[in-house]
């Protein structure tokens, strides 16, 4: 890697770290390609993003940033995972984890926030932003449903009655 491609990586890195709500770190302890690879893939189906990165170009990435505080925790072979969502790219790791004993969290941040691991699990536990959103448009529209089933049920019962007499004639 010359110096170009590697300025054009910090510059990248720098760009995740301005954009991103969560970073989370893994220590990488032998994963294969197609674990990797499956890893990656569910990281893009949540919205995340994970990226294997030499620490030395990352260290220099975090420098002006709000993620500086983790540079601590950048020691070994590591990959970032990042998202915009703050859940997503801390769900997926630690789902992964648990079914893959050589992908290890080490930590993260959230915002200035440092994480440690049990603050990633802590983190992964909570409902995705579209879940939350979809709980809170349920609970902004269950007043109106309730409305408008109150609106209409004195017509049907008038229906049913009518109904009911019809029945009796006949």
């Amino acid at each position: 890697m010359d110096r170009s491609q590697k300025a054009d990586l910090v510059a990248e890195l720098k760009s995740v770290f301005t954009e991103t709500s969560v970073v989370v770190i893994t220590r990488n302890l032998g994963l294969t390609v197609a674990q990797s690879t499956d890893l990656r893939l569910k990281m893009r189906d949540a919205g995340a993003q994970f990226k294997v990165a030499k620490n030395r170009l990352a260290l220099i990435a975090l420098k002006g940033t709000k993620y500086g505080p983790i540079s601590d925790m950048l020691t070994g072979p590591t990959a970032l995972a990042t998202s915009i969502d703050p859940v997503a790219a801390a769900k997926v790791a630690v789902e992964f984890a648990k079914t893959n004993d050589r992908l290890e969290i080490v930590g993260g941040a959230m915002g200035d926030t440092l994480l440690d691991v049990n603050g990633i699990k802590a983190l992964a536990a909570l409902p995705s932003l579209d879940q939350l959103r979809g709980t809170l448009v349920g609970l902004l529209m269950a007043p109106a449903t309730k409305i408008a089933r109150i609106a209409i049920e004195p017509a049907s019962m008038i229906a049913r009655v009518t109904g009911a007499y019809a029945a009796k004639a006949a």
